[in-house]
């Protein structure tokens, strides 16, 4: 029969008509028990409707008339007296529609398993007479029986089939299919504008790396409801590991307003973790998607994710919504990856370095490696040009590794020439962190070349220093300072670190930002940096000064206490050959 192409109500209207062909005067009918054990009527082609109307929804038990007690004890229930039997009771207006349709007193019911024992069904015989089935209905029904098995098995899994492809299993949403589908026939089938959400968690891979992938389920589960509790489950959908999305199919021009809500939802439903503490917070994307216009479902949801991307990078946490300068934006990020990417497969990635020295003998004691990509054209790109890639995960990795084994290879040479040198700083990135091998990438390049760890300096922004979405980086900087290796904290003053977290995760040198030496001429900068020094001096840190420009503020460092600089006015950042020209030079006037 459903290799015929006939639906499983047509097939089972089929089974029904059968068997009451093989047992005269009988009345036949199929209902299906739901997975929260409710009945549903599915077949009876001479059922009334009225009788199948009224036992559908009715909940499976002991005592619930012929077919749920059938099916919640899972044998067979025959009951001679429909209007008498306690199993009947307090169903009597049902066993009054039976009656009155079609003059039935007594009804036998058989349920139906599947090949794992749950019960599927009930098949049911009922009869216009005082009396339980024959030997022979028994035997009809049990061929009855076991076809309705085949019948309802091969449509949950059907049923089931359809749930894998559109539905989440997890949160029970729609799925990326489900939703792209529920967009495309909104767009299809309503000229109006509508709008579509994209929800990201912020740090949920760290939080799985961290606590495990059934907290992060956890902290999904959590974010759903608050994305349900808001806008209801038909218009959500789960559609990445992380990534929620939302059709809102009321007023667009208010998606500001619904996405404050949503985040505001999840900032309500933090989870505990033994000692921990997590928040549970996103970032939000959003599009206003016009039918009329001929732009068409493809761009509506890049629109959405170009929202989403913009609001991670800039505004975590928030909600950004589309507007034509983000595909700008966005059109020269791709140019500058593609330009780096060109450029690392060329090799045209060098480092370039810049002088840092004492500021009572302008000797140079180190040199701090810059990263700089040359053009096809011989441009030669400084970092700010290209932060977006030092960002990405791929290219930030492959640019350091680049970088160190340079710079590992530049310092092999110098100690070959006899050249003295204290150290070389190089500068790293969350990518490089979150990549999980920096500690033993810095140690296996530099041991190759010979170079020892004490000369090497790892340079960490505040920012990277500063995140707290797992122990990753501070377990890292501990490592590497066991390997001898000596680490700084760079632009210090620009973020959040504390005294607290220098304590925790001590450091060699603190680098102080730019921002405060241009800020000292009368200024509090000097005041901040005098403490500082001070600072500095009670943890055993040596402070390095950046952004030196003129020669007064060299003096006012050095009488404040400041050992050490570096900036525009002791060098500017130069390529290999002129940093060794400049390194001889210097030593020459020190012979």
């Amino acid at each position: 029969m459903l290799a015929r192409g006939c639906s499983v109500r047509e097939a089972g209207n089929h089974i029904c008509s059968h068997a009451e062909q093989m047992a005269e005067g009988v009345l036949c009918s199929l209902v299906t028990v739901d997975r929260s054990g409710h009945l549903h009527p599915l077949a009876g082609p001479t059922i009334s409707e009225e009788y199948s109307a009224a036992l559908d929804g009715i909940a499976i038990g002991p005592g619930v008339g012929s077919c749920g007690t059938a099916a919640f004890l899972g044998q067979p229930i025959a009951v001679e007296n429909i209007f008498t039997d306690p199993y009947w009771l307090p169903y009597r207006a049902l066993a009054d529609i039976l009656a009155r349709e079609h003059e039935v007193m007594a009804c036998w019911s058989s349920p139906i398993l599947q090949s794992d024992g749950r019960v599927l069904g009930a098949f049911g015989f009922y009869y216009k007479e005082n009396r339980g089935p024959t030997e022979e209905e028994r035997m009809i029904v049990a061929e009855c029986v076991d076809l309705c098995s085949l019948v309802l098995e091969r449509e949950e899994m059907k049923a089931e089939n359809q749930r894998l492809a559109y539905f989440d299993i997890l949160t029970g949403l729609g799925n990326r299919a489900n939703f792209i589908r529920t967009v495309e026939e909104r767009a299809k089938n309503n000229p109006d504008p509508f709008g579509i959400l994209l929800i990201d968690i912020d740090h949920l891979g760290q939080i799985n790396d961290a606590f495990g992938h059934t907290t992060g389920d956890r902290l999904i589960l959590e974010a759903a409801h608050a994305i349900t509790r808001n806008i209801g489950p038909e218009q959500s959908f789960r559609v990445d590991a992380d990534e929620f999305a939302v059709l809102i199919d009321n007023d667009p021009s208010d998606l500001a307003t619904v996405c404050t809500s949503i985040l505001d939802a999840m900032a309500e439903r933090n989870l505990q973790e033994n000692s921990h503490t997590l928040r549970l917070s996103a970032s939000c994307g959003g599009a206003i998607c016009d039918p009329s216009h001929p732009s068409g479902v493809p761009s509506y949801l890049q629109h959405a994710n170009l929202a989403l991307h913009h609001a991670k990078q800039t505004a975590r946490g928030s909600f950004v919504l589309y507007s034509d300068e983000l595909t700008g934006a966005m059109t020269e990020r791709f140019r500058v990856l593609q330009t780096v990417t060109n450029a690392l497969i060329e090799e045209r990635i060098e480092p370039y370095y810049q002088p840092i020295v004492r500021l009572d003998t302008k000797q140079i004691v180190g040199l701090e490696a810059l990263c700089r990509v040359r053009t096809a054209d011989g441009q030669v790109l400084s970092a700010g040009m290209f932060a977006e890639a030092l960002q990405d995960a791929s290219l930030g990795h492959q640019l350091t590794n680049l970088m160190l084994k340079q710079v590992a290879r530049d310092m092999r040479s110098w100690r070959d020439r006899n050249i003295p040198l204290s150290y070389v700083s190089v500068n790293v990135s969350m990518a490089d962190f979150d990549q999980g091998d920096l500690r033993a990438r810095i140690s296996q390049i530099f041991s190759q070349e010979k170079v020892p760890p004490e000369q090497v300096v790892v340079e960490v922004t505040e920012t990277v220093y500063m995140d707290e979405r797992d122990s990753k980086v501070g377990q890292t900087i501990e490592g590497m300072r066991a390997d001898g290796l000596l680490v700084a904290l760079d632009d210090f003053g620009t973020g959040y670190a504390s005294l607290t977290h220098l304590l925790n995760f001590p450091v060699d040198i603190v680098k102080i930002d730019k921002s405060f030496v241009d800020r000292m001429s009368g200024g509090p900068g000097e005041v901040i940096i005098k403490a500082l020094l001070g600072m500095a001096s009670g943890l055993g840190v040596r402070m390095v000064a950046e952004g030196v420009e003129t020669t007064d503020q060299a003096l006012r460092l050095q009488r404040l206490g400041c050992g050490f600089a570096q900036g525009y006015l002791f060098g500017r950042p130069a390529d290999r050959e002129t940093t060794t020209e400049i390194l001889r030079q210097a030593q020459q006037r020190s012979a």
